[in-house]
Protein backbone atom coordinates (compact mmCIF):
# COMPACT_ATOMS: atom_id res chain seq x y z
CA UNK A 1 0.00 0.00 0.00
CA UNK A 2 1.38 3.40 -0.59
CA UNK A 3 0.06 6.72 1.32
CA UNK A 4 0.54 10.41 0.76
CA UNK A 5 0.68 12.98 3.63
CA UNK A 6 -3.17 14.68 4.36
CA UNK A 7 -2.26 16.38 7.21
CA UNK A 8 0.49 16.62 10.02
CA UNK A 9 1.20 18.17 13.35
CA UNK A 10 4.70 18.73 14.41
CA UNK A 11 3.84 21.45 17.05
CA UNK A 12 7.15 23.11 16.46
CA UNK A 13 5.15 26.39 17.13
CA UNK A 14 5.19 27.26 21.10
CA UNK A 15 1.76 27.99 22.99
CA UNK A 16 -1.33 26.60 22.49
CA UNK A 17 -2.14 24.17 19.73
CA UNK A 18 -2.82 25.19 16.38
CA UNK A 19 -6.50 26.26 16.41
CA UNK A 20 -6.51 25.07 12.65
CA UNK A 21 -6.37 21.45 13.34
CA UNK A 22 -7.30 21.08 17.20
CA UNK A 23 -10.42 22.46 19.65
CA UNK A 24 -9.31 21.88 23.54
CA UNK A 25 -12.68 21.11 24.91
CA UNK A 26 -13.52 21.60 28.04
CA UNK A 27 -15.78 20.27 30.93
CA UNK A 28 -16.16 17.99 34.05
CA UNK A 29 -18.98 15.74 33.41
CA UNK A 30 -17.42 12.44 34.35
CA UNK A 31 -17.41 11.60 30.53
CA UNK A 32 -19.66 8.54 30.97
CA UNK A 33 -16.97 6.69 32.93
CA UNK A 34 -16.61 8.39 36.46
CA UNK A 35 -13.31 10.44 35.50
CA UNK A 36 -12.01 12.57 38.04
CA UNK A 37 -10.78 15.26 36.12
CA UNK A 38 -11.92 18.85 34.98
CA UNK A 39 -10.20 19.58 31.23
CA UNK A 40 -9.77 23.21 31.13
CA UNK A 41 -8.27 25.89 28.08
CA UNK A 42 -5.40 26.86 30.60
CA UNK A 43 -2.11 27.08 29.30
CA UNK A 44 -0.96 25.18 32.30
CA UNK A 45 -2.96 22.30 31.29
CA UNK A 46 -2.00 22.35 27.94
CA UNK A 47 0.71 23.87 26.16
CA UNK A 48 3.41 23.32 23.17
CA UNK A 49 7.09 23.79 24.22
CA UNK A 50 9.86 23.15 22.38
CA UNK A 51 8.59 21.05 19.91
CA UNK A 52 6.13 19.11 22.50
CA UNK A 53 2.48 19.48 23.23
CA UNK A 54 1.91 18.96 27.05
CA UNK A 55 -1.01 17.98 28.67
CA UNK A 56 -0.69 18.36 32.07
CA UNK A 57 -2.73 16.98 35.22
CA UNK A 58 -2.68 18.88 38.24
CA UNK A 59 -4.04 18.03 41.38
CA UNK A 60 -6.20 20.95 42.62
CA UNK A 61 -9.45 22.16 43.62
CA UNK A 62 -11.33 23.87 39.66
CA UNK A 63 -14.99 24.39 39.81
CA UNK A 64 -16.88 20.88 41.67
CA UNK A 65 -13.70 18.26 40.94
CA UNK A 66 -10.58 18.45 42.63
CA UNK A 67 -8.23 17.33 39.47
CA UNK A 68 -7.88 19.32 36.52
CA UNK A 69 -6.29 18.18 33.12
CA UNK A 70 -6.91 18.85 29.36
CA UNK A 71 -8.30 17.33 26.16
CA UNK A 72 -8.35 18.30 22.27
CA UNK A 73 -9.59 16.96 19.68
CA UNK A 74 -10.14 17.93 15.22
CA UNK A 75 -13.82 17.24 15.65
CA UNK A 76 -15.47 19.27 12.62
CA UNK A 77 -11.58 20.66 11.78
CA UNK A 78 -9.58 17.23 10.71
CA UNK A 79 -11.20 13.64 9.91
CA UNK A 80 -9.96 10.62 8.45
CA UNK A 81 -11.82 7.36 6.66
CA UNK A 82 -9.05 4.74 6.06
CA UNK A 83 -5.11 5.94 5.75
CA UNK A 84 -2.10 5.54 7.98
CA UNK A 85 -2.16 6.77 11.73
CA UNK A 86 1.13 7.67 13.22
CA UNK A 87 1.56 9.54 16.59
CA UNK A 88 4.53 9.73 18.65
CA UNK A 89 4.01 9.59 22.28
CA UNK A 90 5.54 9.87 26.14
CA UNK A 91 3.11 8.10 28.51
CA UNK A 92 3.22 8.82 31.96
CA UNK A 93 3.64 6.66 35.18
CA UNK A 94 1.17 7.05 38.31
CA UNK A 95 -1.87 5.12 39.48
CA UNK A 96 -5.29 6.67 38.37
CA UNK A 97 -3.65 7.85 34.75
CA UNK A 98 -5.59 6.87 32.02
CA UNK A 99 -3.59 9.14 28.83
CA UNK A 100 -5.68 7.96 25.24
CA UNK A 101 -5.33 8.55 21.63
CA UNK A 102 -8.08 7.59 20.09
CA UNK A 103 -11.22 8.53 17.76
CA UNK A 104 -14.69 8.73 17.72
CA UNK A 105 -17.26 8.39 14.08
CA UNK A 106 -18.19 12.42 13.08
CA UNK A 107 -21.90 11.25 13.87
CA UNK A 108 -21.46 11.03 17.25
CA UNK A 109 -23.56 13.92 17.92
CA UNK A 110 -25.98 12.85 16.32
CA UNK A 111 -26.28 8.83 17.00
CA UNK A 112 -24.66 8.46 20.67
CA UNK A 113 -21.55 5.96 21.31
CA UNK A 114 -20.84 3.67 21.00
CA UNK A 115 -23.31 3.58 17.77
CA UNK A 116 -20.50 6.31 16.67
CA UNK A 117 -17.73 3.71 16.48
CA UNK A 118 -14.65 4.36 18.47
CA UNK A 119 -11.07 3.46 17.76
CA UNK A 120 -8.41 3.55 20.38
CA UNK A 121 -4.98 4.01 19.29
CA UNK A 122 -3.87 3.84 22.35
CA UNK A 123 -4.91 3.52 25.92
CA UNK A 124 -2.58 2.99 29.30
CA UNK A 125 -3.94 2.86 32.30
CA UNK A 126 -1.43 3.94 35.06
CA UNK A 127 -2.22 0.88 37.69
CA UNK A 128 -1.38 -1.70 35.17
CA UNK A 129 2.00 0.46 33.85
CA UNK A 130 3.59 -0.95 30.73
CA UNK A 131 0.78 -2.16 28.93
CA UNK A 132 -1.22 -0.35 26.22
CA UNK A 133 -4.49 -1.67 24.44
CA UNK A 134 -5.07 -0.93 21.48
CA UNK A 135 -9.67 -2.02 20.70
CA UNK A 136 -12.28 -0.92 18.47
CA UNK A 137 -15.55 -0.25 19.83
CA UNK A 138 -19.20 -0.50 18.00
CA UNK A 139 -23.00 -0.31 18.58
CA UNK A 140 -22.96 -4.57 19.39
CA UNK A 141 -18.90 -5.20 20.32
CA UNK A 142 -18.25 -2.24 23.57
CA UNK A 143 -16.50 -2.43 26.75
CA UNK A 144 -19.56 -2.33 28.92
CA UNK A 145 -20.63 -5.62 27.65
CA UNK A 146 -16.68 -6.72 27.44
CA UNK A 147 -16.97 -7.97 23.79
CA UNK A 148 -14.87 -5.50 22.00
CA UNK A 149 -11.90 -6.33 19.65
CA UNK A 150 -8.74 -5.38 21.70
CA UNK A 151 -5.08 -6.48 21.55
CA UNK A 152 -3.16 -5.88 24.96
CA UNK A 153 0.36 -5.45 24.79
CA UNK A 154 3.29 -5.43 27.46
CA UNK A 155 6.44 -3.46 26.61
CA UNK A 156 9.25 -2.67 28.78
CA UNK A 157 9.68 1.42 29.73
CA UNK A 158 6.54 2.35 27.80
CA UNK A 159 5.58 4.77 30.78
CA UNK A 160 8.47 8.06 30.29
CA UNK A 161 9.93 7.02 26.91
CA UNK A 162 8.33 8.18 23.54
CA UNK A 163 7.44 5.25 21.37
CA UNK A 164 5.64 5.60 17.88
CA UNK A 165 1.40 4.30 17.82
CA UNK A 166 0.11 3.86 14.49
CA UNK A 167 -2.55 1.93 12.47
CA UNK A 168 -3.23 0.98 8.94
CA UNK A 169 -7.17 1.81 8.28
CA UNK A 170 -8.36 -0.40 5.20
CA UNK A 171 -12.29 -0.85 4.19
CA UNK A 172 -12.29 -4.54 5.55
CA UNK A 173 -9.60 -3.83 8.52
CA UNK A 174 -7.97 -2.00 11.15
CA UNK A 175 -3.99 -3.07 11.98
CA UNK A 176 -1.84 -1.91 14.87
CA UNK A 177 1.49 -1.31 15.50
CA UNK A 178 3.76 -0.53 17.77
CA UNK A 179 7.03 1.44 17.03
CA UNK A 180 6.88 0.17 13.64
CA UNK A 181 6.08 -3.80 14.76
CA UNK A 182 2.84 -5.20 13.42
CA UNK A 183 0.55 -5.97 16.69
CA UNK A 184 -2.50 -7.00 16.04
CA UNK A 185 -5.18 -7.06 12.90
CA UNK A 186 -8.96 -6.81 13.24
CA UNK A 187 -10.97 -7.63 10.47
CA UNK A 188 -14.56 -6.94 9.47
CA UNK A 189 -16.51 -10.01 10.32
CA UNK A 190 -18.20 -11.44 6.61
CA UNK A 191 -21.84 -9.38 6.38
CA UNK A 192 -21.05 -7.19 9.35
CA UNK A 193 -23.83 -4.09 9.20
CA UNK A 194 -22.85 -1.01 9.76
CA UNK A 195 -23.84 -1.30 13.52
CA UNK A 196 -20.92 -4.34 13.99
CA UNK A 197 -18.59 -1.88 11.39
CA UNK A 198 -19.02 1.25 11.99
CA UNK A 199 -15.47 2.04 10.23
CA UNK A 200 -16.41 3.13 7.10
CA UNK A 201 -17.22 7.11 7.96
CA UNK A 202 -15.17 10.05 8.81
CA UNK A 203 -13.65 10.06 12.29
CA UNK A 204 -12.11 12.61 14.73
CA UNK A 205 -8.84 12.48 16.63
CA UNK A 206 -8.75 12.98 20.54
CA UNK A 207 -5.80 13.44 22.42
CA UNK A 208 -6.59 13.46 26.62
CA UNK A 209 -5.49 12.60 29.86
CA UNK A 210 -8.15 11.22 32.05
CA UNK A 211 -7.61 10.83 35.85
CA UNK A 212 -9.30 7.96 37.96
CA UNK A 213 -13.08 6.77 36.98
CA UNK A 214 -13.73 3.70 36.25
CA UNK A 215 -10.74 2.03 34.57
CA UNK A 216 -8.56 4.81 35.67
CA UNK A 217 -8.95 3.45 39.30
CA UNK A 218 -7.58 5.10 42.55
CA UNK A 219 -5.35 8.14 42.20
CA UNK A 220 -1.95 8.60 43.43
CA UNK A 221 -2.15 11.69 44.38
CA UNK A 222 2.12 11.79 45.18
CA UNK A 223 2.81 11.93 41.23
CA UNK A 224 1.47 15.42 40.46
CA UNK A 225 2.03 17.26 38.33
CA UNK A 226 1.52 14.55 35.74
CA UNK A 227 2.24 15.39 31.41
CA UNK A 228 1.14 13.41 29.08
CA UNK A 229 3.50 14.01 25.43
CA UNK A 230 2.88 14.67 22.33
CA UNK A 231 5.54 15.10 19.59
CA UNK A 232 4.39 14.54 16.45
CA UNK A 233 1.22 13.17 14.43
CA UNK A 234 0.86 12.21 11.02
CA UNK A 235 -2.27 11.00 9.01
CA UNK A 236 -1.80 9.53 5.78
CA UNK A 237 -4.52 9.17 3.02
CA UNK A 238 -3.95 5.96 0.61
CA UNK A 239 -2.58 7.14 -2.50
CA UNK A 240 -2.55 3.73 -4.19
CA UNK A 241 -5.95 2.13 -6.03
CA UNK A 242 -7.66 -0.99 -4.38
CA UNK A 243 -8.08 -3.67 -7.11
Amino acid sequence: MNYKLLWEDQFDQDGKPNPEIWTIETGGHGFGNGEQQFYTNREKNIFIKDGILNIVAHKEKYEHLNYTSAKITTEGKKSITNGRVEVVAKVPHGAGTWPAIWFLGNQFKEVGWPSCGEIDLMEHVGHNPNVVHFSLHSKTNYFHIKNQPTKVVKLENIVNEFHEFAMDWEENQITFYLDGKEQETFIKPKDASKEQWPFSQDFYLILNLALGGTWGGLIDDSNFPISFQIKSVKIYERSDLID
